[in-house]
């Protein structure tokens, strides 16, 4: 009998923390059949011996070269089963009712991207349940349990059905890494499938374990030269390739600059000539060497839209949260 639901766990060195992610999915109280796939990305920690020692049942992938986020879930979905896949971090665990949450969920919304609500995993304390986005696509984390459509979720509590991940054609492979979740809940809300945070259940996360950062530390935003370069890069791709014509031609000339204005102060506020050039012009050269083919996948992926610009928009938010930042945690740490 094919299962219900296909967890799918990707792993770099996370010898640490796996145990945990997977002992939550199997203490799962649901009736539900649930197949575990982890994909371990070339770590050189005992990750794939605590798997295959503690989980026999798990379906171990692996790859020689590290490949990344996107194309480790990528396998893992083309190798899954399951008629639901969700998408969960090795350094998350599930509580004991997420699978059922999320499952009685899909039957009210359909086809549909869910998360749950997001706890911090050092002190369980509650985090954040999904995300709107600004216009200038910074997503912006809801301190809230309200059950309500948003922008996006993060991928490292991603549920959705086999049949929407294959139709959105999974995580986009030249991402490498982050926004890759904001790729697929922009290409499914063009398609018209609705991206629900929920407001019951919870899953808990170590913010930022994998790439450092991302979060704020004793009242200080932490980011990473290579987090940043690759959000900042992949966020310009989202809004070229999502974005209503009129919002891109209004909001893509300003993001342009100012990204290069953020760049040049960041490098002399911090006496760091390389913050400028391995995050903001490796960003926006970036951006100018792929624009041929991103012209290319923009008019595929804005041939398939059918939601209005009012619909899409809803889960926007104007005011630049970057800015906000600045005035609530002063200039980012940058490791």
């Amino acid at each position: 009998m094919e299962p219900t639901v296909s967890i799918c766990v990707a792993n770099y060195n996370g010898a640490e923390l796996i145990g945990r992610c997977l002992d939550s999915i199997y203490a799962q109280n649901s009736d539900a059949t649930i197949e575990i796939l982890v994909h371990d990305d070339a770590s050189d920690d005992d990750s794939v011996a605590i798997v295959s020692r503690r989980f026999p049942d798990v379906r171990l992938l692996s790859s020689a070269d590290n490949v990344g986020f996107c194309r480790a879930n990528n396998k893992m979905v083309a190798a899954a089963s399951g008629t639901y896949v969700l998408l969960l971090n090795n350094d998350a665990w599930l509580a004991e009712d997420a699978v059922e949450t999320l499952l009685r969920a899909q039957r009210v919304y359909g086809e549909s991207i869910l998360t749950l609500p997001q706890f911090n995993a050092d002190d369980e304390r509650f985090s954040d349940c999904g995300m709107f986005m600004d216009v200038l696509a910074t997503p912006m984390l809801i301190l809230e349990k309200s059950e309500q459509p948003v922008a996006t979720v993060m991928g490292s509590c991603l549920w959705l059905s086999r049949a929407l991940w294959d139709q959105c054609g999974g995580f986009p492979p030249w991402f490498g890494s982050i926004a890759e979740d904001m790729y697929l809940c922009n290409y499914a809300r063009i398609l018209g499938y609705p991206v629900v945070a929920l407001s019951h259940s919870a899953y808990y996360h170590h913010v930022g374990h994998s790439f450092g950062g991302g979060k704020v530390v004793a009242g200080e935003l932490t980011t990473t030269i290579v987090r940043r370069r690759l959000s900042e890069r992949n966020k310009l791709y989202v809004m070229f390739l999502f974005y209503p014509l009129p919002l891109l031609l209004l909001v893509f000339p300003l993001q342009l600059s100012l990204l290069a204005v953020e760049g040049m102060v960041l490098a002399i506020i911090k006496r760091r000539p390389s913050v400028f050039t391995r995050i903001y012009g490796h960003a926006l050269w970036a951006f100018v060497l792929n624009l041929p083919d991103l012209a290319g996948r923009r008019r595929e992926v804005q041939a398939r839209r059918v939601i209005g610009n009012r619909e899409y928009l809803s889960v926007f938010r104007w005011f630049p949260h970057k800015l906000r930042m600045l005035m609530r945690h002063g200039i980012p740490k940058i490791q």
